[in-house]
């Protein structure tokens, strides 16, 4: 190739780029996050002896992010009309406990401030159910769990399943998608989002906001059993029933609801119930962070004094340190720097 103008060569080059390196997934550490004009992203992706820099569209950031938290970034790289290297992004999730529990309760605490976990917005599961549209991986221990239960306690129900990820980067627009199918139909009486355990970055897919958000929005009512029973999603908090686990979510849609109506009521208030403890644990753990921040001892630690007394020549105050207590009488006073 000779005489290519800086447009023509930039183009061949991101051909080339693309071409070669349709998709990249990057794992690293965040740092220089910044949001341009309400709409632009833009942070370096890092590790100990590199950095990568990043672009992407706000509407596609549906995890809160920050720096220093550990992600993971899919993409493809770029040479911009400017010459400079940059790696346009379209996934992004955190990894790792630290990175996802921090994106956890900062997006929690987002949604819970619109609303969007309300027990007044909670739906009973249907008195009779026919039909049920569930979300799963079908090749999941879980889902089987679920069919099993289902089968063995309840005949003549239909299970109707929209087969997804239930992990990775591509899960979460799956089950959208799923999501969106079951609400379009008008014989489908719940909706349940299923997935058995596996460690928090496993189960990360279901915290994503877009996800959440679909959750909340349903014209079906949603029961949910994500992980174990010790696990929290926000899709759970969302949901209209949250049940511990796959199989739990079977034995709440197949019991004998012509004798039990009471039970079952009575389990919803239950789950309502939890929900909000859970959303008041929450907000204790917070306040309790806070005024542990406030504690006298802690600055005490960090090499300071308190000075307590009447701060005048010739007065005795006292000075106490995290280990003692000492009186010393004031020789001089000096006005400090304002």
């Amino acid at each position: 190739m000779e005489n290519l103008t800086p447009s023509e060569f930039l183009a061949v080059v991101n051909q080339t780029l693309e071409y070669t390196y349709s998709s990249v997934t990057i794992v690293g550490e965040v740092s220089e996050f910044k949001i341009n004009q309400g709409k632009w992203v833009f942070f370096n992706v890092k590790d100990e002896e590199s950095s990568v820099p990043c672009f992407m569209t706000l509407w596609g950031l549906t995890q809160p992010i920050e720096d220093g938290m550990k992600v993971v970034i899919r993409g493809v790289p770029k040479v911009t009309k400017w010459g400079k290297f940059s790696f346009t992004v379209s996934k992004i999730a955190p990894v790792g406990e630290g990175s996802l529990k921090k994106a956890f309760e900062m997006l929690k605490k987002k949604l819970k401030d619109e609303g969007l976990f309300d027990i007044s917005k909670k739906r009973p599961l249907p008195e009779e159910i026919s039909k049920i549209g569930v979300i799963s991986s079908t090749q999941a221990a879980g889902y089987h769990d679920f069919v099993k239960i289902i089968n063995a306690r309840w005949g003549g129900m239909r299970v109707l399943v929209a087969h997804t990820q239930v992990q990775g980067l591509d899960a979460s627009e799956q089950m959208i998608k799923a999501l969106k199918y079951f609400n379009e139909r008008t014989d489908v009486d719940v909706i349940a989002l299923i997935r058995g355990g596996g460690s928090k970055d496993d189960l990360a897919c279901f915290n994503d906001e877009a996800l959440v958000r679909a959750v909340a929005a349903s014209k079906i009512p949603v029961i949910t059993g994500i992980g174990h029973e010790v696990d929290e999603s926000l899709c759970d908090l969302a949901a209209d029933v949250r049940a511990s686990t796959p199989s739990n979510v079977a034995e709440l849609l197949t019991r004998d609801r012509k004798t039990e109506k009471i039970t079952e009521k009575v389990e919803a208030i239950y789950q309502k119930i939890i929900s909000e403890i859970r959303i008041l644990e929450s907000e204790v753990s917070q306040k309790k962070r806070i005024i542990e921040t406030l504690n006298p001892e802690n600055i005490l630690k960090q090499g300071y004094a308190i000075l307590s007394g009447d701060i005048k020549i010739g007065s005795v105050v006292k000075i106490t340190t995290l280990e003692q207590e000492i009186e010393a009488e004031i020789l001089k006073l000096k006005k400090g720097k304002k």
